[in-house]
């Protein structure tokens, strides 16, 4: 995951101060390591590796019985059954339990948890953002929120009505492409001042500042825990 350091956070931060000084819109922005938990793709990923490692166990089973055997001392169907039962149990439980926690690997989650599901998880978070942090009631319906979801590797850039009605969506897929192309190359905190840059002079274009504007967003970046 990247991380930003405290000096890139201020820098981000002046950059969203210049770019809204002669525009009434506001620039948020946001930043989660993942946008939803995906338990539940881990887990089932982790029961069928579990089950997958038991049918094969069943082919080596005789094998397997006469290791134990060798390895316990007794006679009898039940002290060669008990060490055969306790290593298979123990066994599934194992592989299950190793799996599940490959399978919390970043780049093990993006192979399991279908695009189509992440992709709506990571819309799901960034409007859900977008309401939280108050850039839907911005006094002009002209706030901006840049959603970072590092997992999934997404973008989601949200702009209110006021600005979706006169901004084509197809400016701001050109910001989205400029800060994904930064994660890319680990120049994140650069790729966003230049994203944030952009925003502003589409904004100030079309929302010049005016004579009462405020500051109604914070210029920080806020990063999010989950």
């Amino acid at each position: 995951m990247i991380k930003l350091a405290q000096e890139e956070i201020e820098r981000i931060g002046k950059s969203v101060e210049k770019a809204e000084k002669n525009t009434s819109g506001e620039i948020a922005l946001a930043m989660i390591p993942q946008s939803d938990s995906y338990a539940i793709f881990e887990l089932m990923t982790a029961v069928v590796c579990g089950f997958v490692c038991f049918v094969a166990m069943l082919f080596w089973i005789q094998g397997i019985e006469n290791w134990l055997s060798s390895l316990f001392w007794g006679s009898g169907v039940e002290s060669r059954a008990y060490p055969l039962v306790m290593f298979y149990g123990f066994g599934s439980f194992l592989i299950i339990s190793i799996a599940y926690a490959l399978a919390n690997i970043p780049l093990i989650d993006r192979l399991i948890v279908p695009r189509r599901y992440r992709e709506e998880k990571v819309k799901q978070r960034a409007h859900r953002e977008f309401l939280d942090s108050g850039v839907y009631d911005t006094r002009d319906r002209t706030g901006i929120l840049i959603f970072i979801s590092q997992l999934e590797r997404r973008v989601e850039l949200i702009a209110d009505k006021g600005i979706a009605e006169k901004i084509p969506q197809d400016e701001w897929d050109h910001i989205v492409d400029i800060i994904i192309k930064g994660i890319c190359n680990r120049k994140l905190a650069d790729s966003l001042c230049k994203a944030v840059e952009m925003c502003g002079n589409l904004l100030e274009t079309h929302f010049p500042i005016k004579a009462d504007d405020t500051n109604e967003l914070s210029n920080r970046i806020n990063i999010l825990e989950r």
